[in-house]
């Protein structure tokens, strides 16, 4: 059994942004029930209804523990159903929310190398003691069983695998080179599977690749990357100077997007998520919502809940 919870639906900044004036941002401070808020992209997956890891560490993270029974302290004065955060990168808006998870309460923290290299660097991430909060390498590209803090097994393992994207943006330096998109554990997509099912979240992704499209085939359920409708959309709205690939996303329409990439994969589930607060995805009553729909695509909402 899987069972996974959004979180949060949104990209860096959640929905409305805080300082956006956009049209969207606008409708969704006002009420409007067709652009409902969003916090930052995180999904919490279990295998057993009682136990949760968590995908990424959202900088909203105290707010979306409180409003998820499933991850409410049940089990002492002190306790937490969580069991263990995996993280797709060390980008801010996947990393911060571990901070919020400083009381030293025992859970396991699960990324690769180069992104635990990131939390070793920034010596604020020590506030998780690691006699408490133990830092486990995954290798892309091999499973790993998701243990409990006692050890036992949780029902799920998890694979990580390298997509195309970018180191993170606090980490950027002079050769950095903006237009090319890395894969090398970085940026990872993560499977997690019952032994029966497959659950895949990759909420950043800058291309679909020949090794990509055979992973994505034949799952289950697939979270993927829909920052910006289209890879210019920030430019055209005059919310920023960057394009969806200088970010390290693909864009979601348009010859190589993502559902013209998808067309011809067999996947039961398919849902949209980390969008950008520029994304019309966020509107109910948009086009480009319907366009989405009729290629058999869901759109993430914070509290969806989904059984692969």
């Amino acid at each position: 059994m899987i069972e996974a919870i959004v979180l949060g639906a949104g990209a860096g900044g959640g929905f409305p942004q805080w300082n956006s004036d956009a049209q969207g941002c606008r409708r969704a401070r006002a009420g409007d029930t067709l652009a409902p808020p969003a916090t930052q992209a995180s999904v919490a997956v279990s295998g057993d209804g009682r136990h949760w890891f968590l995908l990424n560490a959202a900088p909203d993270l105290r707010i979306q523990i409180e409003r998820t029974p499933a991850l409410h302290p049940n089990g002492g004065i002190r306790s937490t159903p969580i069991a263990g955060v995996v993280l797709t990168g060390a980008e801010v808006d996947t990393v911060t929310g571990l901070l919020s998870l400083r009381e030293r309460q025992a859970f396991t923290i699960l990324a690769t190398a180069p992104v635990l290299a990131r939390l070793d660097a920034n010596p604020i991430f020590e506030v998780l003691a690691r006699d408490v909060v133990p830092r486990v390498a995954i290798r892309p590209g091999h499973a790993a069983q998701l243990t409990l803090i006692d050890g036992a097994p949780s029902g799920l393992q998890v694979t990580a695998f390298a997509v195309p994207g970018k180191v993170p943006l606090y980490a950027e330096g002079a050769l950095f080179e903006p237009d090319s998109a890395i894969e090398d554990g970085e940026t990872v997509g993560l499977e997690i599977t019952d032994g029966t099912r497959r659950l895949l979240y990759i909420p950043g992704c800058a291309m679909v690749t020949p090794s990509l499209r055979s992973r994505l085939d034949g799952a289950d359920c697939v979270f993927f990357d829909a920052t910006l409708w289209q890879d210019d959309e920030m430019i055209r709205a005059g919310l920023g100077a960057k394009t969806g690939q200088r970010m390290g996303h693909m864009s979601v329409s348009g010859p190589g997007g993502v559902i013209d990439s998808f067309r011809d994969l067999s996947i039961r589930q398919r849902i949209l998520i980390h969008l950008n607060n520029s994304n019309p995805l966020l509107l109910a009553d948009s086009e480009e919502r319907r366009i989405a729909a009729d290629a058999g695509w869901t759109v993430a909402h914070d509290g969806m809940k989904v059984t692969p």
